[in-house]
């Protein structure tokens, strides 16, 4: 190639204004009727073209091909029926006819699956990015147009897009959308879903306004069911049951029609609510003042979350002494109000070293026990008094206690341990420094309890002098009881013989009382790692355990063995194939299980749309085009024309070949040397001086 190009010695204004300045004079001279304009005129264009530096370049020029950039979305959403063999037949077509067009590149970019869905948009800009915008020829989508990142989908490109939609016409699809929903509630309170039904594509006439029958379930447990139209919002009220994760799963069956919807894997939806409770209130009644009671006072007192009302028997009835009424201190036990009206606004009641001495009547002890078997909870921490005549035991309380008192009292020093039982109750499973067999006792003693024979329903989680029971906890009702035969256990916190853990002891008993879910005995546990990676958890008071089976969000399902890890605890690793609501079931206990959304973002919209990608394809002339209508014919259009429309046969794209080259082996030599310039411009000069000068002397002559 041969051209001529400038290296200006001055800006380019100043040369300017100096050949503006030559033409202006060499004007005048014309109007003063000079004979000399013409040569003083181009030797002041001269000067101007000089300073120019004129230079001739030659090199030779290499034609480069065009590039056109071809996106193949392989995500999720293009697996629903007939779209993964669509997008094959596209893909293998379009590329025999781009192979086919001279000095013509394919760059093909594939959008796989992505967490956050089909980022269409950042592929895009990052493919044209990669590549000489003089060279792209043109980009072509096939895809489904579900693109997640709008956001990111450039306004407009150096070619022609276009965006060849996978799916039919006749696509349609109903799905659950959650509105609202909260992540925490309180345990009992109600708390609000928002959701609603909706429609999309070409929806069958015998499925539009038809309501669906929502089926809603609470950690696995049917609630109920109703119907809703879909485009109406409904406030669905949920009351989380139990500390800790609430699954609450809403699904409907898909809709019968002549053409089934796309998919149902949108029909469901899992909201996850963390149970909490608003405060505990806790009722502690010491029947006399001892070294202990000051233990229970100080570990609830200890938790902000915790209400306590507490009460100690100074001077119960049968106390005789000199001391007026008016001048006592203290004010009259409210036993109608605390265990007849306001019973069940308590969470646990706390019995420590009672005695019956005619302060409860028969029927309050009856109503706790009521209040027991409808889902509360008691626990008795018994001195000497459990063997007297004055035992719990021998009220109508003692139907529902987990042992019964002999009259035998081990007045001499024993160290709590574990029993089988207890290795296994998390309540006592993990207690720090629990003596073992063959080692150095790590807990210290005590110096007295009762001896009782256990109910057949209690468990015996520690034992105390020749093995008798010492912690015994039941089950009775809804409720939960339990029992602590020794009075003594405050010794741990004052550091007799090394002490003990006492306040984790307490507090454990405390909770498990009061259905704390980490300290469930039979429970069923789940938890999510990196990924989809699932540690699997069975706490049992049995031997042996599993296997767990596992149910897919797609009926499916499969059984995971356990391992023993510790006493009373199994354990599996297993890796979900993919998000969903998965069913977790061992023995008679189930769980539900949320691994990232019901519905993955891929499938939350499954109709075919080009919303995200048109107005690209229209600001470059290109055309948004359904497979279902076939491939379309390759063509070639100079730029700036329209890039789409319909042939004879089947519709047609094209792109625009951009001629682009590169030049190699450049030369570049000055149109004229320096001396050559001066040459010429003093030549110019003088000639313009003769002629003028001619013109004066044949004016004088």
């Amino acid at each position: 190639m041969n051209g001529l190009a400038f290296d200006p010695l001055l800006p380019w204004p100043v040369i300017g204004t100096l050949a503006v300045l030559a033409l202006l004079v060499a004007l005048w001279s014309v109007w003063q009727g000079l004979r000399g304009w013409l040569w003083r005129g181009a030797a002041g264009l001269a000067v101007a073209a000089a300073l120019a530096g004129p230079a001739l370049e030659s090199g030779i020029r290499n034609k480069l091909s065009d590039i056109v950039i071809l996106l193949d979305d392989r995500s999720a959403s293009q697996s629903l029926p007939g779209r993964a063999a669509q997008t094959d037949a596209a893909v293998d077509e379009l590329t025999r006819q781009l192979t086919a067009l001279p000095d013509t590149e394919i760059r093909r970019i594939t959008v796989a699956d992505d967490p956050d869905g089909t980022l269409t948009g950042a592929a895009l800009t990052r493919a044209l990015a990669a590549e000489p915008q003089g060279r792209v020829a043109g980009v072509i989508a096939v895809t489904d147009g579900l693109a997640h990142d709008a956001s990111m989908v450039p306004a407009t490109a150096p070619a022609p897009v276009h965006v060849l939609l996978t799916g039919q016409e006749t696509d349609w699809d109903r799905r659950l959308v959650i509105e609202e929903a909260p992540a925490y509630g309180l345990i009992g309170q109600p708390v609000t879903i928002r959701l609603r039904i909706e429609d999309q594509g070409a929806v069958p006439d015998s499925v539009a306004q038809t309501p669906a029958r929502l089926r809603i379930m609470l950690d696995g447990e049917e609630t109920r069911s109703l119907d809703l139209p879909p485009g109406v919002t409904l406030d669905l009220p949920v009351v989380p049951k139990h500390a800790g994760q609430n699954v609450v799963s809403i699904s409907f069956q898909a809709p019968q029609a002549d053409v089934p919807e796309l998919t149902d894997r949108n029909n469901a939806a899992a909201v996850q609510i963390q149970g909490v409770r608003d405060r505990l209130r806790v009722l502690l009644v010491s029947g006399a003042p001892h070294p202990g009671e000051r233990t229970w006072r100080n570990l609830l007192k200890s938790d902000a979350n915790v209400d306590l009302i507490h009460f100690t028997i100074l001077r119960p009835p049968d106390k005789m002494d000199a001391i007026p009424v008016e001048e006592l201190s203290l004010i009259a036990f409210p036993t109608q109000e605390l265990f007849m009206q306001r019973i069940r606004d308590f969470d646990l009641i706390i019995f420590d070293r009672y005695r019956v001495r005619g302060i409860l009547l028969p029927q309050y002890y009856d109503n706790i026990r009521r209040y027991v078997e409808e889902g509360g909870a008691i626990l008795v921490s018994a001195g000497p008094e459990m063997s007297s005549v004055e035992s719990l035991n021998l009220s109508p309380l003692g139907a529902i206690l987990p042992a019964r008192p002999t009259g035998r009292i081990y007045d001499q020093p024993f160290l709590p341990r574990l029993t089988e039982e207890g290795s296994r109750h998390p309540v006592t499973s993990d207690l720090p420094g629990a003596p073992v067999e063959g080692a150095e006792r790590s807990w210290g003693r005590w110096l007295r309890m009762s001896e009782v024979i256990p109910g057949p329903r209690a468990q015996v989680v520690l034992s105390g002098a020749d093995d008798a029971p010492l912690l015994l906890l039941g089950r009775v009702g809804k409720g939960r009881v339990a029992m602590l035969t020794s009075d003594q256990v405050w010794l741990w916190g004052r550091g007799f013989e090394g002490g003990g853990p006492q306040l984790e002891l307490l507090r454990r008993i405390a909770h498990w009382s009061m259905k704390e879910p980490d300290l469930e005995e039979e429970a069923l546990l789940a938890d999510v790692g990196a990924g989809l990676a699932v540690t699997i958890t069975r706490r049992t008071m049995d031997v042996s355990a599993g296997p767990v089976r596992i149910t897919h969000p797609d009926g499916k399902s499969e059984e995971i063995p356990l391992t023993e890890a510790g006493p009373g605890r199994f354990t599996a690793h297993w890796t979900a194939p993919g998000p969903g609501l998965y069913r977790l079931a061992e023995g008679e206990i189930e769980r539900v299980l949320a691994l990232g959304p019901a519905a993955p973002l891929e499938f939350e919209e499954t109709v075919a749309s080009g919303a995200a990608l048109g107005p690209l394809a229209e600001a470059t002339r290109g055309g948004v085009l359904r497979l279902s209508e076939g491939v379309p014919a390759l063509r070639t259009v100079r730029e700036g024309r329209p890039a789409h429309g319909q042939g004879i046969d089947r519709p047609w794209i094209a792109i625009t070949p951009r001629e682009a080259a590169s030049v190699s082996g450049m030369t570049h030599r000055p149109l004229l040397p320096g001396w050559a310039w001066l040459v010429l411009i003093a030549g110019l000069a003088i000639s313009g001086w003769l002629a003028e000068g001619r013109g004066r002397l044949r004016g004088s002559a």
